[in-house]
Order: C-alpha cells, then structure tokens, then sequence
C-alpha cells in the first residue's frame, strides 16, 4: 500500500466545493432517487442507496429531504427517469479526464459538456479511450486528524482496502469494487461515516502540471463541470507541482 503526499490542489477543491453546497444537495437527491429506483427503496438491500444515504448525512442534507427523495423513486407519479452517463476527453497538456453524469436530458448535458471542452481547447473522446488508464474502485475519505497514516493503513487493510493515500488533509482509501460496501461497514463503524464514498476512478499514472497559469486554466475547467447540475463528478489525471501558490 501507498502512503505518498495526495494532489496539491486539494484546498481549492474543497473551498470550490463549499461554494456549491445548494448544488451538492442537488445531486444528493438525484443520486438517492436513482439508486432507490435501480435497486430498491431499501437501504438494507440496495448497498448504492446506503451509499448514497450515508453520503446525504455526511453533506448535512436534511433527513424530510432524504425521506422525501426515497418516496419520490417509489411513487408511480413520478415522472422523473434519470440516465447514467460516463464522457471522456481530453484538455491541453494531454490531461485524461472521466466525467460521471446523472441527467433527464441527455441532449442537453452532451452539449453542455462538448462545450466546456471545446471552450478549454479540449475535446470529448469516444467510451473507454480514457478509462483504461484508470482504476475503476470504490474510495472512502476520511479527514487526517482521525488517526494517524499507520492506524489508518492497518485498519484499512483489516477492512480489505488495497490502497491508501494520506496527505495534511486527509486519507483517501481504495478498495476493489466487490469489497467495497464491507470495507465502508467496518471502518464505518470504526471511525463514523467517512468525507465521502463512492465508486470512482483513480489515475494509473499521473501528469505533473508545473505551470501556474495551465493549472489555473485547468482548475476552471474543473470548476465548470462541476458547477454542472447534470455532473455527479469528474475524475483526471493530473498532479499539481508542490510549487503552484493557488489563489481563490
């Protein structure tokens, strides 16, 4: 397992992330929605719905909203049907970037993201072009100070993780997709329920970006998928240089 220092524009992730948090809530809903609908309206029995519950209180969304985005999936009136996504792409200098989609319009999120690429120089790419040079896994993050990088290594690795990445801010634990909702129960119940969990995706290999203003240019790109209604998140294969001084 890995114990190496995670991306430097971590702060400027989460500090974007604050500012969307009526947006966050958005896709909150929409995901319990969709994963109620696939799965079932039971979270015992639906592990993405506990998934997406757990994510739901983490996020602070009110539990009337929870309650109320499970009844919607369940109720024959309803006439929202939301689609699952995955675009891949590529923006100046050759970043690989994966970008998850929820949407009840598929029209309308394919141009909004062509769009953004193509506003960035970059350009959408046919299914899988991007994928192969990620890991598909699930990911479970906790904040540092909940232990130290050795706890956390052993407990993850008594939970049946296969990697873990820790930085100033936070532990990022990886695990096989299969071992996923067991790895989440144990440390769960171990820690309390972790920043986030997902199924994701995780670079191969990474390209270290040194320049402040591509790394700028790139974060807005980043920004504006995100600032995306239809987005649920977006994935690349980017490291920023230790030495970039980001600005908000």
């Amino acid at each position: 397992m890995a114990g190496h220092s995670k991306f430097k524009n971590i702060q400027h992730r989460k500090n974007a992330q604050d500012r969307k948090k009526a947006k966050v809530f958005t896709k909150l809903v929409r995901e319990i929605i969709s994963a109620a609908k696939i799965g079932g309206t039971n979270p015992t029995n639906n592990p993405r719905l506990r998934n997406a519950i757990s994510d739901a209180r983490v996020q602070n969304l009110p539990k009337e909203r929870i309650d109320r985005a499970i009844l919607a999936a369940n109720d024959d009136d309803n006439n929202e049907n939301y689609t699952e996504i995955r675009y891949e792409g590529f923006v100046p200098p050759g970043i690989a970037i994966i970008i998850e989609v929820v949407t009840d319009n598929k029209n309308r999120s394919a141009s909004e993201i062509r769009s953004a690429f193509t506003k960035f120089g970059g350009h959408l790419a046919e299914t899988g072009s991007v994928s192969f040079m990620f890991q598909h896994l699930g990911i479970i993050t906790y904040q540092a100070n909940i232990g130290s990088i050795d706890t956390i290594l052993e407990s993850s690795i008594e939970a049946g993780a296969s990697d873990v990445v820790s930085d100033e801010m936070d532990h990022y634990i990886y695990t096989e997709i299969a071992n996923f909702t067991q790895c989440l129960a144990f440390l769960t119940d171990k820690y309390g329920s972790p920043e986030e969990s997902y199924i994701g995706w995780k670079a191969i290999n990474t390209i270290i970006i040194e320049d402040l203003k591509a790394a700028e240019k790139l974060l807005k790109f980043i920004d504006i998928l995100e600032e995306n209604d239809d987005v649920e998140r977006v994935f690349g294969n980017y490291e920023l240089h230790h030495g970039i001084k980001l600005t908000e």
